[in-house]
């Protein structure tokens, strides 16, 4: 399984959050795309629509698990996919800024 940490990760790099709805509204990374796992392959079109062309995809959810299932469907597809270590769990601990649907500091539920 391809892994990637927090703390490799750039401001630019392109995210996918495959969280549930409320999991997102209590805090996600900004500009992270939201496709939730449970709604992950009727909404593909949405990841290959903003996903980076030649870019890699990196997939986080709480802890890593979701993310990493979602990661494997993705290199199946042909995409370069890695799951990040520890998911939104280690990006609110290593200090990455979280927010909530309104822009305002959110925390990771």
């Amino acid at each position: 399984m391809p892994t990637v940490a927090v703390d490799e990760l750039k401001e630019e790099d392109f995210l996918l959050d495959v969280r549930e709805d409320d999991e997102w509204q209590a805090g996600h990374a900004a500009g992270a795309l939201h496709i939730p796992m449970s709604e992950f392959v009727a909404r593909y079109g949405e990841l290959t629509e903003a996903a980076p062309q030649d870019g890699r995809v990196n997939v986080i959810c709480r802890s890593g698990g979701r993310s990493a299932q979602v990661t494997m469907y993705l290199a199946q597809q042909g995409v370069d996919a890695v799951n990040v270590d520890g998911g939104m769990q280690a990006w609110e601990a290593a200090g990455r800024p979280v927010v909530d649907d309104n822009g305002q500091p959110g925390g990771v539920a």
